[in-house]
């Protein structure tokens, strides 16, 4: 019962902190509604790692570090605000002007990492392989096939329209390596996450005594591990909201405003 107190202190005040519409949070929902699972995955683990790892340097006396040398987080702001607003920028000409090629791609690998079935595109030809047969088609079979117009005879070509064929409108989904360290930049490269993270968070564990403040450690290490999971892995449930291209201009457009926001934000030093 002594535990239970501090752990959900610390729970409920690193939910404060980190729910709420960030660069992170809007990235994270991206790739939830684009990538596979794996990539998801590695997403929310960097960033309740990184809560984590900076949480624990707040408790262990690292945030007096960052109070003493400020030129390093003067340094880190123009380099987020700089990242800030060239990804708002970006993101501001995808909800302007969507580009045909990117909006209309083949579906992201499934769950285990296998690519979906490439489709033709529109206008141009698929050509599918017969089975080996013993005996040869009859005459009045193959004439018969060749007139249906359903049916796609085996050795000939078929022209696969335009959005079917596994062809969605979601936008092509990043790599593992370009999630990773995009999401890395969005969270290492934003001043706020030492101030907030190493002294804010830091400081009020320190001040829970000797033996509670690291049951509140781990309850604001879970708050960051429960958000970052429930955004990442529950976002994939929008996806059939996403398969549409006007959803996707007006989240471009909302992501254009939060990047574009922090990043003058970053700039100006507030």
């Amino acid at each position: 019962m002594n535990a239970l107190l501090p752990l959900l202190a610390g729970l409920g005040t690193g939910l404060a902190l980190i729910v709420a519409i960030g660069v992170q949070n809007t990235y994270l929902l991206r790739l939830a509604v684009t990538a596979s699972v794996r990539v998801v995955a590695a997403a929310v683990v960097v960033c309740a790692a990184s809560d984590a790892v900076l949480i624990l340097a707040g408790v262990l006396g690292v945030g007096v570090v960052v109070e003493r040398f400020p030129l390093a987080v003067v340094v880190i702001r123009f380099v987020g605000a700089a990242f800030l607003l060239t990804y708002g920028v970006l993101a501001a000409k995808r909800a302007l002007r969507p580009s045909g090629d990117a909006m209309r791609v083949e579906q992201a690998a499934d769950d285990d990492g296998v690519p979906a079935p490439a489709a033709a595109p529109a206008g141009q030809t698929r050509t599918s392989i017969p089975a080996p047969s013993a005996t040869a088609p009859s005459t009045s079979a193959t004439s018969a096939s060749a007139t249906s117009p359903t049916a796609e005879p085996a050795g000939r070509t078929g022209v696969v329209p335009p959005g079917r064929g596994g062809v969605t409108t979601r936008p092509a989904a990043p790599t593992m390596r370009a999630a990773v360290l995009t999401m890395l930049v969005f969270t290492w490269a934003n001043p706020h996450v030492y101030l907030d993270t190493l002294v804010f968070l830091g400081s009020v564990a320190n001040q829970q005594g000797v033996d509670d403040r690291w049951w509140w450690t781990i309850g604001a290490a879970a708050a960051s591990c429960l958000w970052f999971g429930a955004l990442g892995f529950g976002g994939r449930l929008l996806r059939p909201l996403f398969a549409r291209p006007l959803t996707w201009r007006v989240f471009d457009g909302l992501v254009a405003v939060v990047m574009l926001s922090f990043g003058v934000a970053l700039a100006v030093g507030a």
